[in-house]
């Protein structure tokens, strides 16, 4: 991400000031991105650094939740870029001004340039990390935009047609909305609590009750803590004759070897005669 950093900060200045000197709006969507970029990167830094930090105080789960934020900031930051561009590029496509071809095709492939090899740098890393997935995200949109500005410059250039530089404009905006989708749903998702993405709630439960042992499980419940980092809690009802301990390893090994799930809180209770014969003679 500081290598991402760097990057984009030289393609920010490149395509304000080819923004301002070639009056195109194409240029200034993508310099928007790109600064969103800049801030989405130095949140994501900042989130991985606080993630770091251990569990202490009331705080027994540690800051892993911190990169969820960043990863839902940076989702809704896009969301506001898109607006905005939108705004502007729909305004221009009314009397479109003079743009200078040349100059708006020269940035846009150095923009995509950096962008490509910015994107190939993140790539690189965990992409089961939301926070990393984030970051990626917009790179790889910022990518797409300057494929646009690039396509609009040529236009422009090779026909004068000047409506392609706000209809570029158009259409970065919306592939920006696309690329938010993810990085406003799947971390509102983790900070709703929700299982994680992929697995079937039920369907682990039902493994559970088939393990040797087990007679029910009950309050069963499985989030997110983090990205890469499933929880699970339940209340388990063991047979009468059955040691709890060892079932409750045999269900640990199950949840963990067959749905990734390491962090559990099973609290077991072994099944009463009483009640067992109660249940057989339907009383």
């Amino acid at each position: 991400m500081t290598i991402a950093l760097i990057l984009n900060v030289g393609l920010l200045l490149i395509g304000v000031a080819g923004a301002v000197l070639f009056g195109s709006v194409a240029l200034l969507a993508d310099a928007g991105h790109v600064l969103s970029d800049i801030g989405a990167i130095g949140l994501g830094l900042f989130a991985a650094i606080v993630a770091a930090r251990p569990a202490r105080g009331q705080r027994t789960f540690g800051y892993h939740r911190s990169e969820i934020i960043a990863a839902l900031v940076n989702g809704l930051a896009l969301v506001v870029v898109a607006v905005l561009v939108l705004v502007e590029s729909a305004s221009r496509l009314a009397d479109p001004p003079a743009v200078e071809g040349l100059g708006v095709l020269v940035v846009g492939v150095l923009g995509l340039a950096g962008n490509l090899a910015a994107t190939v740098v993140l790539a690189g890393g965990d992409r089961e990390d939301l926070n990393l997935e984030g970051v990626l995200r917009h790179s790889a949109a910022d990518a797409l935009g300057s494929l646009g500005v690039v396509v609009a410059g040529a236009i422009v250039l090779a026909t004068g047609w000047l409506y392609a530089d706000p209809i570029a404009g158009l259409l970065i905006a919306v592939l920006i909305l696309l690329g938010s989708w993810r990085l406003v749903r799947e971390p509102f998702d983790v900070l709703m609590e929700a299982a994680p993405k992929g697995l079937d709630v039920p369907e682990v439960g039902r493994a559970m009750c088939e393990v040797e042992g087990v007679r029910e499980v009950h309050d069963l419940h499985v989030w997110t803590v983090t990205s890469g980092f499933p929880a699970l809690a339940a209340h388990v009802l063991t047979a009468p004759a059955d040691d709890s301990d060892e079932v409750r390893r045999r269900l640990e090994a199950l949840l963990a070897d067959r749905f990734g799930i390491e962090h559990t809180t099973l609290q077991t209770e072994r099944e009463r005669l009483l009640e067992l014969e109660d249940r057989r003679s339907g009383r």
